[in-house]
């Protein structure tokens, strides 16, 4: 295994190539901390470059997103939310606080069959941590999330007069929720490179797990004896959960929350394992 490092932006780049150890999985982020913020930083500041409200869009985006859910699927469908408020803004923030989940689910997968295909420069030119990169887009991603998860507290304190201390448990939800995006984000990054038609498979899949994942409605809506296959798609305990803390003040199951923790932490790695070894590949392919 080669190790080398470069500097790049004023940061220094620690590469140790295909190393695929459990100690390396753990470290890379602590080493490269530096840069994955730079990174991180760059992507959100170049989304919004050149437009008149920069920044802003990201607040304006969720909050008209949920003004048009509470006026089509309350006020047009009359859609009620079993168990929850029967108000038209109760229907709204349920799905709003659902939806922001799947979206940082889906924003990041979406877009990994592309990580290393749109960063041809990291693999060819310079000696960089390419397993960086889903890190990088699940921050992006945690950014927005954060943004969207505010409008959701705030509009639930305004229209239901009601605040959880359980939202401060919401990392206990994101830590292993991003586990599985960044784990699954390698996969089909190092896939992306070898099956160009990966990206737009994805595209197909994720509009029908947004079907399959309870945003419109709840697990409990189903009949029971098709009840456990919703709970075979695993955004559906972090959704379920995620409105729990949010809205009702319900914390998860420990037993439950550390069964899907290890799992997560287990596929993350298998990912990353996969990834380290696909990437000796890459520049032959690129």
């Amino acid at each position: 295994m080669n190790s080398a490092a470069a500097t790049q932006s004023g940061q220094t780049i620690v590469s140790v190539e295909g190393n695929a150890s459990l100690g390396e999985f753990f470290v890379t982020l602590v080493r490269n901390r530096n840069l994955l913020r730079h990174l991180i930083q760059r992507e959100i500041s170049a989304r919004y470059r050149g437009s008149t409200l920069g920044i802003l869009w990201s607040f304006i985006n969720p909050l008209v997103m949920l003004a048009v859910y509470t006026v089509v699927f309350g006020s047009v469908f009359k859609s009620k939310w079993q168990g929850a408020d029967d108000s038209v803004q109760g229907f709204a923030l349920v799905l709003f606080a659902g939806l922001i989940v799947f979206n940082l689910f889906s924003d990041c997968v979406g877009r990994s069959p592309t990580l290393i295909l749109s960063n041809t420069n990291y693999v060819k030119k310079v000696v960089f941590p390419l397993e960086l990169l889903p890190w990088v887009s699940l921050g992006v991603g945690l950014f927005h999330f954060a943004i969207g998860l505010c409008v959701v507290v705030v509009f639930n304190l305004v229209l239901a007069q009601s605040f959880h201390w359980t939202v401060f448990l919401v990392p206990s939800l994101l830590i292993p929720l991003g586990l599985c995006i960044v784990g699954l984000s390698w996969f089909l990054a190092a896939l992306g490179v070898f099956l160009r038609d990966i990206g737009q498979v994805m595209g197909l899949i994720l509009s029908v797990l947004m079907f399959l994942s309870p945003l419109f409605y709840p697990a409990a809506a189903l009949p029971e004896r098709f009840r456990f296959l919703l709970y075979l798609n695993p955004l559906t305990f972090i959704i379920e959960n995620m409105r729990g803390l949010i809205l009702w003040g319900q914390a998860p199951k420990i037993t439950s929350l550390c069964l899907y923790s290890s799992g997560s932490l287990i596929f993350a790695y298998l990912g990353f394992y996969f990834f380290q070894r696909a990437r000796k590949g890459f520049s032959d392919v690129l």
